[in-house]
């Protein structure tokens, strides 16, 4: 998209409002983005950001849930939302004649929700069905218990979705409260893509977000990786492990060859540990890595499911893949790397919600909407020597492991370490 597709106002209230016409698209994607998720909890609070978003859905002062539901799939549109570590989403997906429906249906939930008590008390059984299905499925709680050990002790580490004590404990005040400290405007993006005008989503915005709240939150606290194990015995199938480093935060100038690395080690069938420790050993069904930037902090992981009797030969041979990467990368691999990075970018432009979803995620780290160009560029400008040093500084610091099933051949982390130094 040209940059003269993308324009951003911020309003007298605070609220920003950033968009990209996309012309030849018959949809509109506009969603609500809050600069509020786990990491702005206290410990007494965890999940209530969470909470919050379910609740949002179950009733304003002008539309029960159902009506919610009902206005919204009438059109054929799609409604949904999310909560992350340091923000908390709430979106729609229309045909471009509906984008008013959509924007005046957020603006409602954010602005007018009621917070029922009869229904705070249906979704908070909802929600602690929520964490009980978390925790029946290892290859997903696996990753709470690693970021936990991985950022121990704070914020940063606590599960998403909170846990079953907190989650019965808060009350309607609770989060009338904490609604109140984070969702108001200056704390907030609304982004809109596809077939809308720039000027029509700024009047739809100060038609129908001029109720929030005049929120002033308190900073975050920072992230201190701390690395370490977890290690839970269970009677399962498989062995569920998760190691992993501190890597980069967002604005790392670095952060592009970081995706570099992540891809060349586990990111498809032509990764170093798919074809090395799947395809030529046969140890895995899954086996892949990824990146978690955050503001000030970020990790590089990679999961497997294995055996317990592969686990033997899994954790060596990926240790050795850690060690290899750190000296020996080839031009082809970081060729082939660059083009899946490109490539995924571009086809990411092909659709309006994923689209919004950037424009807003972009204001909100950076301050701006980086052009695609330039996005590009410093793709293809990393060299194999950065990924190499790279590679070399990551996987030579603390790592953090976490483990779940039947796992007595899966290494402590003390001697992982020491495998890594070698």
């Amino acid at each position: 998209m040209p940059d003269d597709a993308i324009r951003i106002t911020r309003l007298p209230s605070g609220l920003t409002v950033v968009t990209e016409t996309m012309p030849r698209v018959e949809t509109v994607a506009i969603g609500a983005y809050v600069g509020a998720g786990t990491r702005h909890e206290s410990a007494e609070e965890n999940g209530i950001s969470h909470f919050l978003e379910h609740m949002a859905f179950k009733g304003t002062e002008s539309r029960d849930a159902a009506a919610i539901a009902r206005e919204i799939e009438a059109v054929g549109g799609q409604m949904n939302a999310y909560t992350a570590r340091e923000n908390t989403a709430y979106y729609c997906k229309v045909l471009r004649e509906d984008a008013a429906l959509a924007a005046e249906v957020i603006g409602d939930i954010l602005c007018h929700s009621t917070l029922v008590p009869e229904e705070l008390e249906r979704e908070r059984g909802v929600i602690l069905q929520e964490i009980g299905q978390a925790n029946d499925t290892p290859d997903d709680i696996i990753f709470d218990h690693f970021q936990a050990t991985a950022y121990a002790d704070q914020p940063m580490g606590r599960p998403t979705l909170g846990t079953e004590r907190v989650i019965r404990a808060l009350t309607r005040e609770s989060l009338i409260g904490y609604m109140r400290r984070h969702y108001g405007p200056a704390n907030m993006v609304l982004a809109a893509a596809g077939a809308i005008a720039h000027e029509d989503a700024v009047a739809l915005a100060e038609r129908h977000f001029r109720d929030l709240p005049a929120a002033a939150p308190d900073p975050a606290l920072p992230a201190l990786y701390s690395g370490g194990e977890y290690r839970e015995e269970r009677d399962l199938d498989q062995v569920h492990l998760v190691l992993g480093f501190e890597a980069l935060p967002y604005r790392d100038p670095q952060s592009h060859a970081l995706l570099l690395l992540s891809t060349i080690l586990g990111g498809g069938m032509s990764s170093r540990l798919f074809q090395e420790i799947r395809e030529r050993r046969g140890l895995v069904y899954s086996i892949y890595s990824f990146t978690h930037p955050f503001t000030d902090s970020g990790l590089l992981g990679i999961y497997a499911g294995t055996g317990e009797a592969e686990a033997a030969e899994l954790v060596p041979a990926l240790l050795e893949e850690l060690r290899r990467i750190r000296h020996d990368v080839s031009e082809e691999e970081l060729a082939r790397a660059k083009a899946q990075l490109r490539a995924s970018l571009l086809m990411s432009l092909e659709s309006t919600s994923a689209r919004c979803e950037q424009l807003a995620r972009q204001w909100q780290v950076h301050g701006r909407v980086i052009p695609i160009e330039e996005t590009k560029a410093k793709i293809a400008a990393v060299t194999v020597a950065e990924v190499q040093a790279l590679a070399q500084r990551i996987f030579t610091s603390r790592p953090t492991l976490a483990v779940l099933g039947p796992a007595r051949h899966v290494p402590p982390l003390a001697e992982i370490s020491e495998r890594l130094a070698a």
